[in-house]
């Protein structure tokens, strides 16, 4: 308990660490009011016993019993606005880093690392230490410190009983460790579930197209049942395991305090305990208790706290990027690789590729499926960092940049584009975010998308939809091209951008391209020829090393992949229905 308790404090930001220290002083100090009530009683009691009750003794033991009752809630209400700060400044912060840190890890993290997971750990996960975990510790914390200080004052009073009352924590905490080992498993397995079923309803969303066109509802729907089912039995099982522990715990402070009630009367009766410290006694017995047994209750939880904080710390602790390096402005936009080698999962993906890719040159790169293009332009853009050899920017490594500044150089169109659930104008000015209206009207119309922008109900205000949902791919690729014309930096990497364009939008969208692209250096993913035909070098990349190099009219006089895959345009290109 003390272990997972030293750990969710460690966790803490040191500014929320302050307050939920405070906070647990103030516990402290309602401990301390709570135990007013003890003397009071025993005021009362004390003068009925001796047939001496008057308004001054009437009045003495209610101002204690008030000063005990409204400073309590005086510091309850304080403990609890720190505990609450605390545990929403801690997670607002927490969210942050991790956001900020899952931005510089490399893009094979996210291979390894399901979907799931990560929004497991950054919304439930933080959910939980935001909403149960600080609960949980400072009940926990406030019930071991009333505990503490009612033990400290029955030891003053008799310390038989405090004796008693000690031999019943010891007993108590063992059988409290016991729980907490019994948790530890369950409490481990319920978050892969809860990782699992968030996957699952993720995966199931977002292929509902996919599930309706093939018919497969049944099994895409038998796939989420069986995660909800699992995901179920998971919680019930570690409540089933923890009921018996719970129940133990409470019978036993129960049991204490009966001992305690039957001790005090037997120590009465045989002379050495007066009337009026065994009736303290047995009124205490049923009050000692009763935060603790709480307290122990909940306890179980602390060990999801504990699974909860260890999740997110391995993702604070999983190896970012390195992103100390200078921030550098190159003399020059000129790209080379040296001898560059890349393996994902022990399989070579690239292979000793050497390259140069001068400064406002278009550079086609084509090939089969699953030779390497996507790899070697994350590499030459720092999505991944290079296993062998190097890539330079302006003669300087990559790796010499910090992000930011790397980053500044490069913008990318990609084929499945991603847009904000915000404003068109916001998805637009994204790289700039304090851009006047007319620089993202500007870009949308050198993007070709002005037009269509302005039919929608609110124009560049048209909300839209998570993903961009409620837009066409073709429009969504356009909104993609105009944001990277915002940003306007001299290098821009097309990874097959016009892959699955309907003809009717293929002309804007080239239109766009061409706008976006003008004396830039540009790297090109494609697999159309009219898109490839006119860059000034085509490389050609077969099993993770350059095959052919030249232009359209040099790769077509040999006889290589390169005359093959035009001639398989070709082909296709020559069918009509």
């Amino acid at each position: 308990m003390f272990k997972i308790l030293k750990n969710f404090f460690g966790f803490c930001s040191p500014t929320d660490r302050k307050k939920f220290c405070s906070s647990i002083v103030f516990s402290l100090f309602q401990a301390m009011f709570e135990a007013l009530k003890i003397p009071a009683i025993a005021c009362m009691v004390s003068a009925l016993l001796e047939n001496n009750v008057t308004a001054q003794t009437c009045f003495i033991c209610l101002g204690i019993m008030a000063v005990s009752v409204i400073g309590s809630g005086i510091v309850k209400s304080k403990a609890t606005m720190l505990q609450t700060e605390g545990g929403y400044g801690t997670c607002a912060e927490k969210r942050m880093k991790l956001a900020e840190h899952l931005r510089y890890l490399p893009m094979g993290y996210y291979n390894d690392n399901s979907l799931g997971h990560i929004m497991s750990v950054t919304t439930n996960t933080m959910q939980n230490l935001e909403n149960v975990a600080t609960r949980v510790v400072m009940l926990v914390c406030s019930g071991l410190l009333s505990t503490a200080v009612i033990t400290a004052v029955l030891l003053v009073y008799d310390w038989r009983i405090g004796l008693i009352l000690c031999a019943g924590l010891i007993v108590f905490f063992a059988i409290n460790s016991g729980m907490m080992k019994a948790s530890a498993d369950m409490a481990k397995r319920k978050q892969e579930k809860d990782s699992a079923l968030i996957a699952k309803v993720i995966e199931y969303i977002q292929g509902i197209p996919e599930v309706k066109a093939f018919k497969i509802t049944g099994q895409r729907s038998k796939e989420l049942n069986t995660a909800i089912d699992e995901n179920e039995h998971a919680n019930s099982a570690m409540e089933l395991k923890l009921i018996p522990y719970m129940t133990l715990q409470s019978f036993w402070l129960k049991a204490v305090g009966t001992v305690i009630l039957l001790t005090s009367v037997l120590l009465y009766i045989g002379g050495s305990m007066d009337l009026l410290t065994c009736i303290i006694m047995i009124i205490s017995s049923y009050l000692i208790y009763a935060q603790l047994d709480s307290a122990g209750k909940y306890s179980a939880l602390l060990r999801t706290v504990d699974v909860s904080v260890r999740q997110a710390q391995e993702i604070f602790e999983t190896p970012q990027m390195d992103i100390t390096g200078e921030d550098i402005v190159p003399e020059n936009y000129d790209i080379t690789g040296e001898s560059i080698g890349f393996a994902y999962a022990e399989k070579k993906i690239i292979d000793g590729i050497s390259l140069t890719i001068p400064e406002r040159t278009t550079t086609a790169i084509v090939g089969p499926s699953g030779g390497g293009k996507t790899t070697l332009t994350s590499l030459l853009s720092r999505f991944w960092d290079v296993d062998e050899g190097a890539v330079k920017l302006g003669g300087r490594d990559v790796r010499e940049y910090s992000m930011d500044a790397l980053m500044r150089n490069f913008s990318f169109v990609f084929q499945r584009v991603y847009l904000f659930q915000d404003t068109i104008a916001n998805n637009i000015r994204f790289g700039q975010p304090e851009a006047p209206m007319e620089k993202v009207i500007e870009a949308a119309k050198k993007a070709c998308c002005h037009d269509f922008i302005m039919q929608l109900p609110d124009g560049y205000d048209t909300v839209i939809g998570e993903g961009g949902a409620s837009l066409s791919g073709g429009e969504k690729q356009r909104i993609s091209i105009a944001r990277a014309i915002m940003k306007d930096s001299p290098i821009i990497v097309l990874d097959e951008a016009t892959a699955n364009v309907d003809p009717e939008n293929e002309a804007e969208l080239m239109n766009a391209i061409e706008a976006l692209t003008k004396e830039k250096t540009v790297i090109m993913i494609a697999h159309r020829l009219k898109t490839v035909r006119t860059a000034d070098s085509i490389l050609v990349i077969d099993s993770g090393r350059i095959a052919q190099q030249g232009t359209h009219d040099e790769l077509m006089r040999q006889d290589g992949i390169y005359r093959t895959f035009v001639a398989g345009r070709r082909e296709a290109a020559s069918w009509r229905l």
